[in-house]
């Protein structure tokens, strides 16, 4: 009986054990229905000839905003290095969009001021509208006087999506907001963003979400989880199923906002059962916060920050109450997924995960640990005995995004400690990768070649190179991880007969090439369930509309040219 697609004349990575490599790929219908030698492929309805290029398991991106995104109607600042550059783009974009009466821009560097925060001052004389600026991490915000006043902080009020930096000389605020993103997904910071913040509109909102998965489906990536979506904000994606633009089979975690009570998590599970589970989307695991990130001194440290003596950040609730609430996750049957960065937000996350075990006698619930900055080296270990997976971002180890803050704020001697992905592997955890886009380019590639190198993306300051990986224990973390970290690796990030046909073919044989040519190459055919979602060289009949949208502002470019030059998205 003749397949309806056959793949064959390259090379195939399977990830199955059984049988790692072959040379003839068949799919019928939404299934895998053969692997094996070319010579005894059956016959098809329509071949593909590979020409040599690779074809993996489609990538399973398990941490990527898509609610963050692109704005189309912000102010890039990515890799913006200068704080004249950050006043010229805001300038002129004020000057060219008159009828705006907020300017907006993202992905600011906490060091575009030299040796400190940037503040309300830094903007003066920019634009008297005023601008809100997110830092490229979303966990901070920039704000100018004029946006101060309007939001009444300037005279002592109080937000709810974030914490207002109070000068200790003079009482007054400086137009730095902490513990941002934690605070703007809450249901009381939300409303308060889409109140006053033009950016935060549902209709803005969506748009990045298609945007991203456009994005999504040009990259080779099959499966995305958007690792937290406010139950205020399910709908949006609804829409989107609605409107045919869920491309890749989506996951969505709803986020657990510090100090919600029972009743919040009785909406949690009212909102999973009346939400239908679709081929392309499901509500995936709860999102939970350990402490917030190193970089403005807010993650939770063992030890003291190396440039901030006696201070060690905080974690998001008291630990016990945080290992109640994480027991309780636990009992109700969700799988949690935890933001950790410090080494002791991580340990904290662990002892909670053990406390959880002890108490419900839970077996291979796969709860996650999300970033994993910096790890103690006791706890190390810890991963694989209680089956932990460490979902994590080998973009993050770039000195592209490190180099500066991150590395002077935990200190040389605990360089050591950071993004532990070999170790992590070789310990026999579970490790799932990611971009964290946009906090990192989207582009899986981007990702593999941080893992291989953990240097610039010019190739330069190699930085802790005893967690390199080789591209083949990359790639699996992209895909086969990927999909065990949610409990689908019987039909999901491995090609065998059965199995979902979710798969990619990259323009070359990644395998047969160095770490900076893998820079230079792209998906050319993204296949979900045996459709084609991007077809760059029209071999599946054409590609649908989605493959056909460009980049907005560039936002498919990797950040391997001079900053200034144009608007990537690297963060």
């Amino acid at each position: 009986m003749a397949v309806d697609t056959l793949f064959t004349g390259g090379m195939i990575r399977t990830f199955d054990p059984a049988q790692p490599w072959a040379e003839a790929l068949g799919i019928t219908g939404d299934r895998i229905s053969y692997v094996g030698p070319a010579a005894e492929a059956p016959a098809a309805r329509r071949t593909v000839q590979l020409e040599g290029r690779l074809l993996t398991p489609g990538v399973a991106d398990t941490h990527n905003h898509l609610l963050l995104g692109f704005d189309d109607l912000a102010v890039s600042l990515d890799q913006v290095q200068s704080l004249d550059v950050v006043r010229s783009r805001i300038a002129e974009f004020a000057e060219t969009h008159p009828d705006l009466d907020w300017i907006c821009a993202e992905n600011a560097l906490y060091s575009v001021v030299e040796g400190r925060r940037p503040n309300a001052d830094d903007l003066v004389g920019v634009t008297d509208r005023p601008v809100f600026i997110t830092t490229y991490d979303q966990h901070s915000v920039w704000l100018n006087r004029p946006a101060l006043a309007k939001l009444g902080i300037l005279n002592g009020g109080d937000i709810a999506w974030g914490n207002p930096e109070i000068d200790t000389a003079t009482g007054e605020p400086t137009g730095w907001i902490t513990d941002f993103y934690t605070s703007a997904m809450t249901i009381d910071g939300l409303a308060e963003l889409q109140r006053d913040i033009p950016m935060y509109s549902p209709d803005r909102r969506y748009r990045k979400i298609v945007n991203s998965l456009d994005m999504a489906a040009r990259s080779g990536i099959t499966t995305v989880v958007e690792p937290q979506v406010p139950l205020a904000e399910l709908d949006l994606f609804a829409r989107a199923e609605r409107e045919g633009r869920l491309t890749s089979r989506t996951i969505a975690a709803i986020y657990h906002p510090v100090g919600a009570d029972g009743d919040f998590r009785a909406r949690i599970t009212e909102a999973i059962r009346e939400t239908p589970q679709h081929e392309r989307f499901r509500l995936g695991p709860v999102k939970l916060y350990a402490d917030d990130v190193i970089e403005p001194h807010t993650a939770a440290m063992l030890e003291d920050y190396a440039n901030r003596p006696g201070h060690r950040g905080h974690t998001s609730l008291e630990p016990t109450e945080f290992t109640r609430l994480f027991v309780e996750l636990d009992r109700l049957g969700y799988q949690v997924h935890t933001h950790a960065t410090g080494d002791w937000g991580i340990r904290l996350t662990l002892d909670s995960i053990e406390a959880a075990q002890r108490a419900n006698g839970r077996v291979d619930a796969r709860h996650g640990i999300v970033h994993v900055e910096c790890l103690a080296p006791e706890d190390l270990p810890r991963f694989a005995e209680l089956g932990v997976v460490a979902a994590m971002q080998p973009r993050h180890a770039s000195p592209d995004l490190v180099a500066g803050t991150w590395m002077e704020n935990v200190g040389e001697a605990r360089w050591d400690r950071a993004w532990r992905f070999r170790s992590m592997i070789d310990s026999g955890a579970r490790v799932t990768f990611s971009s964290d886009w946009q906090v990192g380019e989207m582009d899986p590639l981007v990702g593999l070649y941080s893992a291989m190198t953990r240097a610039r993306l010019d190739g330069h300051d190699a930085w802790t190179p005893g967690e390199r990986l080789d591209l083949d224990r990359a790639l699996e973390a992209y895909t086969r991880g990927g999909a065990e970290a949610f409990h689908h690796e019987e039909a999901l990030g491995v090609l065998r007969v059965g199995a979902l046909a979710d798969v990619v073919v990259w323009s070359g044989d990644l395998y047969a090439m160095e770490a900076a040519e893998i820079l230079e190459q792209s998906a050319e055919l993204t296949v979900v369930g045996g459709s084609a979602i991007h077809d760059a060289r029209g071999e599946m009949d054409g590609a649908p509309a989605a493959a056909n949208v460009q980049d907005p502002a560039g936002a498919g470019q990797r950040c391997d040219e001079p900053a200034e030059e144009h608007h990537c998205h690297s963060h």
